[in-house]
């Protein structure tokens, strides 16, 4: 699979309610979320970036930025925002999620050279993000994922396509909901 057809899409369109300020804002170790995002899926070889912005507007160099308007739907609106505002050119994209700021890029380049139509980061033995999906998925994909679902409800639907990609080298998935969250991934 060459990486020039493998776009990426970061979802940083929350509110962060619990944590009082959006994430797609939030520093962590002197960086934004939103620029470490698109920083992870750019070095696991995605390109161009999409990141989907909500609650906040805010300048991301180097990626290409849309705004969901319904975006206090949830994760699912993102998603389909972000689907349809990939290049034609993109054969496959990988999802990532801002609030997730310890993965690394070898996730990312795992993903995409597991050689599937669909594939999903895995920590421990459970499916966590970023994930792969196939161009020819994404039409459905889209139509599934509602609410705080992403690529979830696909994934239900057709076990048979998933690949699960070992990423335990690659990061630690644990997400910054809650000020204590971010203390504490600050602290390891």
């Amino acid at each position: 699979m060459k990486t020039s057809r493998v776009a990426g899409i970061l979802l940083a369109a929350g509110e962060g309610s619990r944590l009082g300020t959006p994430k797609a804002l939030l520093e962590f170790e002197g960086e934004r979320l939103v620029d470490r995002g698109v920083r992870l899926l750019e070095e696991g070889g995605c390109h161009p970036v999409v990141v989907v912005l909500g609650a906040a507007t805010v300048q991301v160099r180097g990626a290409i930025t849309v705004r969901n308007p319904g975006w206090a739907t949830g994760m699912g609106s993102s998603l389909r925002v972000g689907l349809g505002a990939l290049p034609d050119e993109a054969e496959f994209v990988v999802v990532a999620l801002a609030d997730q700021p310890l993965i690394r890029p070898g996730a990312v380049r795992a993903l995409i050279g597991a050689g599937a139509g669909l594939a999903v980061a895995t920590y421990g033995g459970r499916r966590r993000n970023p994930v792969l999906i196939a161009r020819g998925h994404f039409a459905e994909v889209a139509g599934l994922a509602v609410g705080d679902a992403g690529a979830r409800p696909f994934m239900k639907a057709h076990p048979e396509l998933v690949t699960e990609v070992p990423c335990d080298e690659h990061g630690d998935p644990a997400d910054i909901d809650t000020p204590e969250d971010l203390r504490r991934l600050e602290a390891q």
